[in-house]
């Protein structure tokens, strides 16, 4: 890879005091970068790439503060390429029509490529998002889009054809611990020259208040050092971290060990159908600062494995109580997470189709990829016709009860059951429908 300069150069010392402690640490090189390892990993495609110098147009999907905008730097200083910011809330087609101008010229005079670097790309508008796509087919500048939303939905198909979507992960306590750790000893750009010391307590709190988010544990961390220099100490304990992040720590021991108590406890009671005991541990994760999504994902898992069908409202409510936390946030978040515990507590449980899924899928395991009946195939060409595909599939809506004497298993499951309800709840009706289209699709076999 040819030597390149350096990537963020340092800034004057006054430039340098002003800039946050998240912008002053970002990384310079590829050896600085930290996480992604599913990326950046040896043989990895983002990897490849940069120390290839080689110049694609990628769309870097992930969460704030994982280094979207890191990496496009990266990217573009390792091509050798003019790297453009481009803001999707600031500018606009006739800002872009300067940068596609300024971009061929450079490639005419001296052979430079273009990286044009947009950030919140899922910000443009389709008609916006149209303008790129000439200049990006035809070579004139390569794209790198960053978004914290599904490219999926947000980027158009012809866009999101010519590009390699990355994804990103929110980073982990080890990444997190490691960043903050550098700025602390770092004196050129981090906080080195304070000689700050953080206690273990305070360094566990900052990396499990950042949540994935290197921009949050450093912000946080540059605060706390501000707060301790106002009042004249050195260390950054738990209390110093705790105000500057205006959060107060999950009170679980180091380990966690009571933290997954607590969890446990909240589930069990659920599953006992407590309410009471359900909305005291309840008030206890979040009373500690627990992540209200956390408990929200909790109960949509728990409505699905413990009530199921006995209650299918139970889903239904639980995802809107997530819903309902991340639209309204936090106190009056707890009110929705409050009424959904109650409501499975109280519901009637079964736990049949979770324990049919895992049967499920221990046959898929044992038995491997079973061969697709050819009545259930489906035949969209003349050749696959001509195979047989689909050929004796009975349509049931042709038939009284939309019930049909046929198979849908492999030959090799036939008469398997994985769902047997139970008689509680709604699962005791649906138990009686089953157990006649049986009784129904054995005297029509006779």
């Amino acid at each position: 890879m040819p030597r390149q300069p350096e990537l963020f150069p340092s800034p004057p010392a006054a430039a340098h005091g002003r800039a946050p402690l998240a912008e002053r640490m970002r990384p310079r090189t590829i050896a600085e970068f930290v996480g992604q390892e599913h990326l950046l990993g040896p043989g990895r495609v983002l990897r490849d790439l940069i120390e290839s110098g080689q110049l694609e147009s990628v769309i870097l999907w992930g969460p704030p503060g994982t280094g979207k905008t890191t990496l496009a730097h990266l990217l573009a200083a390792a091509s050798g390429a003019r790297l453009v910011p481009f803001s999707a809330v600031l500018q606009g087609v006739r800002e872009l029509r300067q940068v596609i101008e300024e971009a061929r010229e450079a490639l005419a005079r001296t052979g430079q490529p273009t990286v044009l670097f947009v950030d919140e790309i899922h910000r443009f508008n389709k008609a916006q998002q149209d303008a790129f796509l000439p200049h990006v087919e035809a070579g004139v500048v390569t794209l790198i889009g960053a978004t914290t939303e599904n490219p999926s939905f947000e980027v158009i198909p012809p866009l999101l054809s010519r590009t390699r979507v990355l994804v990103l992960e929110p980073l982990g306590p080890d990444a997190l611990g490691l960043l903050v750790d550098r700025a602390l000893a770092d004196r050129e750009r981090g906080l080195g020259r304070q000689e700050l010391a953080l206690t273990p307590e305070a360094r566990a709190f900052l990396v499990e208040h950042a949540r994935g988010d290197a921009r949050v544990a450093l912000g946080t961390l540059e605060l706390a050092a501000r707060l301790a220099g106002r009042r004249r100490t050195r260390t950054l304990d738990l209390a110093l971290v705790e105000e500057a992040a205006q959060q107060r720590a999950l009170r679980y021991d180091k380990a966690g060990e009571e933290h997954y108590n607590v969890v446990s406890a909240f589930i069990k009671s659920l599953r006992g159908s407590d309410p009471d005991a359900a909305l005291y541990w309840l008030m206890r994760m979040l009373e500690a600062g627990e992540d209200p999504l956390f408990v929200a994902r909790r109960m949509v898992i728990f409505a699905a494995e413990d009530i199921g069908n006995a209650e299918p409202r139970a889903l239904a409510l639980a995802v809107a109580a997530k819903d309902a936390v991340h639209f309204v946030g936090m106190p009056e978040g707890r009110i929705p997470l409050a009424q959904a515990a109650t409501f499975l507590a109280t519901c009637p449980k079964s736990n049949a189709a979770y324990r049919g899924m895992l049967a499920a899928a221990e046959d898929v395991r044992r038995l491997g990829p079973l061969s697709v009946p050819l009545h259930l195939r489906n035949a969209p060409t003349p050749l696959m016709q001509g195979l047989g595909y689909g050929a004796g599939y009975r349509y049931p809506h042709d038939h009284e009860d939309a019930a049909v004497d046929q198979t849908y298993l492999p030959e090799a499951l036939l008469g398997r059951r994985y769902y047997e309800p139970t008689d509680r709840g709604e699962e005791r009706a649906i138990g009686e429908r089953l157990a006649a289209w049986r009784r129904e699709r054995e005297r029509g076999s006779r």
